[in-house]
């Protein structure tokens, strides 16, 4: 890893749900998972389903709690915080993109964007409409603002979801399979427009099955049965196709090696 402030440190944490109607039975999902992503840094999380890689995400985001061990986000621990207090450093200083966009059908594409600054009532809806417009720009959909979410496609509906995840300036973009279902063609495409935005200084941590996604990133993490296995250096991405292509390559046999 290049030598980086750490923005996020999870230490030794696991994670247990109930596994059945009987008392005291759990299934651990994390098992003592330790992990440092630097800032400024794109990492990506694979693994075989089930391994552990949403549960991973959502806990070092805060929006679940471990059954033990230790999540500092930005030097704030957050397995100490109160659930208020969480939600307000989510809301502050993260931004996430699911696979789902979850974007409201009752309000336009640009209401969706600017929604959640809105209601927390620090800037004006102008400057926080002024904001959402530019990166509506900056994602090729600025002239869909006013359309219904029935009226756009499915990558077009994943970039809002970006300007979204964007709009509050956040230190750190979670992608939970942000392309999972998209094409191949819109796949690219955001995932160039999440290089853009880790190229801008904001950290990205995203789960993937994607071998062309995790190629685009600069680190690549493996889990298994709730542990993190193996990681590979593959460095910043340039922009040329061929050197992506050998690089999807190399990720490909090194996950063959490494039995995924």
């Amino acid at each position: 890893m290049r030598n980086l402030q750490s923005i996020l440190e999870i230490n030794k944490v696991s994670k247990s749900y109930p596994a059945g109607p009987g008392a005291g039975q759990e299934q651990p999902v994390l098992k003592e998972v330790s992990l440092s992503v630097g800032e400024g840094e794109f990492v990506a999380v694979m693994g075989p389903s089930g391994s552990g890689k949403s549960t991973l995400l959502y806990t070092a985001s805060g929006m679940d709690q471990p059954t033990s061990g230790e999540v500092v986000f930005d030097g704030e621990k957050l397995t100490s915080m109160s659930e208020k207090k969480r939600d307000r450093l989510r809301q502050q200083k993260m931004g996430f993109v699911f696979q789902q966009i979850h974007l409201l059908k009752n309000y336009c594409l640009m209401d969706n964007i600017i929604l959640s600054p809105y209601l927390a009532g620090t800037e004006s809806r102008d400057v926080i409409k002024r904001r959402a417009i530019d990166l509506m720009k900056r994602t090729g959909v600025a002239e869909l603002a006013d359309r219904d979410v029935t009226q756009a496609s499915g990558g077009q509906l994943q970039r809002v979801g970006i300007c979204r995840a964007l709009i509050n300036r956040p230190r750190i973009v979670f992608g939970d399979e942000p392309t999972g279902a998209l094409n191949s063609a819109s796949s690219g495409e955001i995932m160039d427009l999440l290089g853009e935005i880790n190229e801008s200084g904001t950290t990205v941590l995203l789960v993937t099955h994607d071998v062309r996604v995790a190629a685009r990133t600069e680190r690549v993490l493996v889990m298994k049965d709730g542990r993190l296995a193996a990681e590979k250096q593959l460095g910043k991405c340039p922009k040329d196709k061929e050197v992506i292509r050998r690089r999807e390559e190399e990720l490909t046999a090194w996950l063959l090696q490494m039995g995924v």
